[in-house]
């Protein structure tokens, strides 16, 4: 279990949930109906995608829908404007694929793959880092990774299914984020029913790695 303690209010909601759900679409007007259904199921980060027309709206709007104990953050920032966009709309973290944007005035999470980019990363003060993308590395890669850096704290991304959520957390990830294989088509007209059955498949699968 992460030790929650040596982290910010934010990144240790997101270390105890576990699991962030990612919510990409070609817009975001679906994400508000996704959204209640994914905290109804117990997933409490959310993470809008700036590639999501509409994305900053839908942060403003999640943030009044939802309750408090729910973190809110955008992802996909590539830029000191997007940071500032997307905090001024009202996320709580910042979640990039690259790393580079200076301090911010929430939790910024920057991606990284090699272990000089981790490593990087950890000495610039990120509380959590984006292995990304994750998938085609396999659980083994991390737990290799924090065999030299175990203080690093690694949200692996990209490319992890449900069934793979339990395996990342066992190889020491604090959390994972999770995109398509659970979003799947909910947020473009697909079945909500479906979609709450696959958040409880997540939700889950975190219970079960931590058990």
């Amino acid at each position: 279990m992460t030790d929650q303690l040596s982290l910010d209010p934010v990144s240790a909601a997101i270390a105890g949930c576990g699991l962030v759900a990612v919510l990409r679409a070609p817009t975001a007007d679906g994400f508000s109906a996704v959204a209640d259904v994914l905290v109804a199921a117990g997933v409490t980060a959310l993470e809008v995608t700036l590639t999501s027309r509409g994305a900053l709206e839908a942060i403003s709007g999640l943030r009044r829908q939802l309750p408090d104990t729910v973190v809110v953050g955008a992802g996909t920032i590539l830029t000191e404007e997007d940071a500032k966009a997307a905090v001024g709309a009202g996320a709580t973290f910042l979640v990039s694929p690259v790393s580079g944007l200076g301090p911010q005035p929430v939790p910024y999470y920057p991606g990284a793959f090699s272990p000089t980019e981790v490593h990087a990363a950890h000495r610039a003060g990120a509380p959590l880092i984006k292995l990304f993308p994750a998938g085609g590395l396999g659980p083994g890669y991390l737990k290799d990774l924090r065999g030299p850096l175990p203080d690093v704290k690694i949200m692996p991304t990209g490319g992890i299914g449900l069934d793979d959520i339990a395996k990342w957390l066992t190889a020491g990830a604090v959390a994972v984020g999770v995109g398509g294989p659970l979003i799947g088509d909910a947020a473009t007209g697909g079945s909500l029913t479906a979609l709450a059955a696959r958040a409880r498949h997540a939700v889950d699968a975190v219970s079960y790695a931590r058990s």
